[in-house]
């Protein structure tokens, strides 16, 4: 697990209200009474009728979206942006008191701690510059991987022309795009899961373009590096790759292309792993805390939370509507929603708390369809026990 994924010291502050960067709450489940698992996990008995498991997929995430809010005095970028995978543009941070979308914020020029940009190379053939985002890889501060906050971005609806503003300058969306093109070769690790989530949405998958080095690159030619990574050295077990990976594979397909060459990979690697996440499942219906390697299993809630969390996000992509209906599937999500129940009150590591978050999300889409989030700007509590759920005690990395 990367740097992004791992937890850090716990340091309470303010009567145990706030936590540092990163932290990662345990929460001990082998004295919690819990009844026997069943054996066969595709077994049907005992699953809930469909009307009572969407009820409670909605009401996990009602409480989710509606009491934890992370606020602009102790949070940073790392923190909040994660938000935005699972609720868009509806998801809030709490700005002296109010709470608003963080999105529409940080659009109209919001600063916050992480959040930092520098201008980019000038098209001279358009006359505009790019926008790039700083990488800031281990700070739990700011942009963590290449493009993580276009990949973010990118999932909540926003046009090329969406105007983006950082200090006295306005970019778009288009010119954030065009810098990630440009900077593929900056990207010493080769790692292109968010780069693949921000091309495929403004680009066709046979897009190909000329990158700082003077070479030609293509969504394919990313898709076959990504798709070449082992997944046990990646970040969280691989499921970032594998969620870049089948987003272009699908919008690939959807688009009438070819399964050949680099997709025939991807198509190859995904079904590996939704074969190895089933085969790996825990008997209480959680995946494996060794993701898609071998078996494993933790008495740590927070630690299920993070690993069933980003792997059933990746496979409410991955799988068809039928293969999600199977009852292994049902079980992780059930078992997902127990775990988000069981840590209501507990503050919790922000990246394994959204991505599962974000898998519940899509899980309910792909079943019964969507669902909103208010948008609209609100008061903050400040009586919930749930008013933050990490901070950071570092306060250097705002937009100059």
């Amino acid at each position: 697990m990367s740097n992004q994924c791992r937890s850090i010291r716990i340091s309470v502050i303010a009567s145990s209200i706030f936590i540092t960067a990163g932290a990662l709450f345990f929460v001990p489940g082998c004295n919690d009474t819990v009844s026997s698992p069943p054996t066969n996990l595709n077994d049907t008995a005992n699953l809930p009728k469909q009307d009572e498991l969407l009820r409670e997929l909605d009401e996990v995430l009602d409480f989710t979206y509606a009491d934890r809010h992370l606020n602009l005095r102790d949070h940073a970028a790392w923190q909040i942006v994660h938000g935005t995978l699972a609720f868009q543009g509806a998801y809030k941070v709490d700005k002296d008191g109010e709470l608003v979308s963080v999105v529409d914020y940080l659009l109209a020029g919001g600063r916050m701690k992480g959040w930092n940009f520098e201008p980019g190379v000038l098209d001279t053939n358009t006359g505009r510059r790019g926008l790039r985002a700083i990488l800031e890889e281990g700070s739990k501060t700011g942009q963590g991987h290449s493009d993580q906050w276009l990949g973010y971005l990118s999932g909540c609806g926003l046009k090329p022309d969406q105007t983006i503003k950082v200090g006295d300058d306005t970019y778009t969306i288009a010119d954030f795009v065009q810098q990630a093109e440009w900077d593929v070769p900056r990207n010493v690790l080769r790692e292109y899961s968010w780069t693949l989530m921000g091309l495929t949405t403004y680009r066709p998958t046979d897009y190909e373009w000329t990158a700082s080095d003077g070479q030609k690159w293509s969504v394919g030619k990313l898709v076959e590096i990504e798709a070449g990574h082992d997944l046990a050295v990646s970040a969280c077990g691989g499921t970032h790759r594998l969620y870049g990976l089948t987003l272009a594979f699908n919008r690939h397909v959807e688009q009438g292309g070819k399964v050949e060459g680099p997709w025939k990979l991807t198509e190859d690697k995904i079904k590996d792993a939704i074969e190895r996440a089933r085969m790996y499942q825990n008997p209480d219906g959680t995946f494996s805390t060794n993701y898609f390697q071998r078996p494993g299993r933790s008495p740590d809630l927070a630690q299920n939370l993070g690993t069933t969390g980003h792997i059933l996000e990746f496979l409410t992509l991955a799988m068809t509507d039928e293969q999600l209906r199977e009852p292994w599937v049902q079980r992780a999500a059930l078992s997902l929603c127990d775990i988000f129940r069981r840590t209501q009150g507990v503050p919790l590591e922000c990246g394994a708390l959204y991505h599962a978050a974000h898998g519940l999300v899509l899980y309910r889409e792909r079943m019964f369809g969507p669902r909103t989030f208010p948008h609209e700007p609100e008061a903050a509590s400040s009586e919930s026990p749930n008013t933050a759920t990490e901070t950071t005690s570092t306060s250097t990395n705002a937009i100059q």
